[in-house]
Formats: structure tokens, C-alpha cells, sequence
């Protein structure tokens, strides 16, 4: 960890492995930069899950704050002294705020951060919504969908094991999921919305399946982007929300809870975190 220098007061990093790409130090940064924070440092630090425990016991009292990324968002869980009701519905923590009296408190502000990404776009309601993967990005995506999708979700997943996970997760967060097979994701196209969260690549061969007529892409990469199902939604005259938009909401609410500022920026933040990727 960086050495605390008499012109830093507050600090806050992102963790994670890998956690090269992250583009959270450059969002927070513009931030702080924006609001007059000068005191304020974000960083980027390689933890994985056996080195979490460690890493926090030695945090002390400049720390403001943390972002956690994959593989982090549920082991960090049993070092808080508590998480908030957004985050134990998905089991998962990507905010870590330290308060004023010691206490270490989480939160998940993906799922917010997804619904306000959808609802800049004009997405406020849909009949029904499809969902590629079951990752923990997935299940994240469920918790928005509970909020935004009137109907029924179908997951689109490569085994009855990964099949099990997301219907049991729709019970839980009281969303009615269908699954279905991977081969037949292209049926996913022809939904209202549909919020795709694979890895890379992933998803390039249904590129050629869009059909004429689409409702809104979710697409939650943003390095590369468009990615090819991106472009070719867009080309088709569809609403594409991407990655960008979930990162930039995300860490606004992360800004607002660590620094206690309550509106951050969104506007330089999204612009700084366009101008980093122009740059890769």
C-alpha cells in the first residue's frame, strides 16, 4: 500500500485479480477532481481472496472506503461488521464503507447502478427480459430485473447445474426465471430487454442473429467496445445500454457513500472514463 503522505486525508482503492483493467481509479479520480477533493487518493490494488483478510486488518484510519471487483464480491463479506438488505439479497459486496465509528459496512450498488443505467436510457418498465449467463453479474442482473421486469425473466445458460442456480435466485429475489440452453440463446434476441453478462467473446456469434426489429441490449463489457452484438444491435436501431453506463452509475453511488458528497459528477466521470478507453 502507498505510503501516507501529509497531503493525503482520505483514501479509497479498488480490489481484485485481475484489476489491471479497472477503470474505477480513473472514475473516482475525475470525481474527486470535480468536487475539490485534492486530499482524496483512489488506487488499484492485486488481492485475491487469500490476501483479503490481511489486507484489510491493515487498513487504517485514512481509509474511506473500497470497491470490490471479482474475486472479491462475496469473500469480503465475513470481514464487515454488516451489509446492507441490496446486498445480502445477492450475496454479494462491491462497496465497502468505513464509517466514522469503526464499522465496516457493504453494499451492492451494481443493482442500482443497472437501474439507473436503464432508466437514462428511457427504460423504465418491461413485459419481459431475457438474461445471457449466470455468472455473479447475472444474479445481479435478476435483483434490477425484480424492479424493472413486470413478466417473466429466461436465463440462457450452458448447464442444468447453472440452470438450478438462476432459478433458485429467482425465488429468492421474487422474479419468475425460465431457463434454457445456450444453444438457444438467439431466442434471447426477440425479448424487450436483454442483459447480457458473459465474458468477452461470448456472445460475437449472436451478432448475426439480431433480428429486424429489437427492443434494448444490456451488453455489461466495456472493453472492447461496441462489442460485435453491441454494434449490431445499434445498427438495427435498438437501445444499447453498455458497460460504461453500469461502471460510471456504480461509482457514483460509490463516490456519494465514501466521500458523503451527496451528488457526484456523472457527467466527468463518464467523460474521463470514455477518454481512458479512446486511449487503450
Amino acid at each position: 500500500m502507498p505510503a501516507r503522505t501529509s497531503e493525503t486525508r482520505r483514501r479509497a482503492a479498488v480490489l481484485g485479480s485481475p484489476i489491471a483493467h479497472s477503470l474505477s481509479p480513473v472514475l473516482h479520480r475525475a470525481a474527486y477532481e470535480t468536487l475539490g477533493l485534492d486530499d482524496w487518493s483512489y488506487d488499484r490494488f492485486e488481492v485475491d481472496e487469500a490476501a483479503l483478510p490481511g489486507f484489510v486488518t491493515e487498513l487504517d484510519d485514512t481509509w474511506a472506503g473500497l470497491s470490490l471487483t471479482m474475486p472479491l464480491k462475496r469473500a469480503i463479506i465475513p470481514l464487515l461488521d454488516g451489509i446492507s438488505d441490496t446486498a445480502a439479497s445477492v450475496e454479494a459486496v462491491n462497496t465497502v464503507v468505513f464509517r466514522a465509528d469503526g464499522r465496516r459496512v457493504g453494499d451492492n450498488t451494481d443493482i442500482p447502478g443497472m437501474i439507473a443505467a436503464l432508466r437514462e436510457r428511457g427504460v423504465e418498465k418491461v413485459e419481459s427480459a431475457a438474461v445471457l449467463g449466470a455468472g455473479a453479474t447475472a444474479s445481479s442482473a435478476l435483483a434490477a430485473l425484480a424492479r424493472v421486469c413486470a413478466g417473466p425473466v429466461t436465463a440462457y445458460v450452458r448447464s442444468e447445474a447453472r440452470a438450478e442456480e438462476m432459478r433458485g435466485w429467482g425465488e429468492r429475489l421474487g422474479v419468475e426465471v425460465r431457463t434454457a440452453g445456450w444453444d438457444r440463446a438467439a431466442e434471447a434476441l426477440a425479448a424487450p430487454l436483454v442483459v447480457a453478462t458473459t465474458p468477452a467473446g461470448t456472445t460475437n456469434a449472436l451478432a448475426a442473429d439480431v433480428p429486424g426489429r429489437v427492443g434494448t441490449l444490456f451488453d455489461v463489457l466495456y472493453d472492447p467496445w461496441p462489442t460485435p452484438l453491441a454494434a449490431a444491435w445499434s445498427e438495427r436501431g435498438g437501445k444499447v445500454v453498455g458497460g460504461l453506463d453500469l461502471l460510471v452509475h456504480q461509482a457514483v453511488l460509490q463516490v456519494e457513500q465514501m466521500t458523503g458528497v451527496p451528488r457526484a459528477p456523472l457527467a466527468a466521470m463518464r467523460a474521463a472514463g470514455e477518454r481512458a478507453l479512446a486511449a487503450r
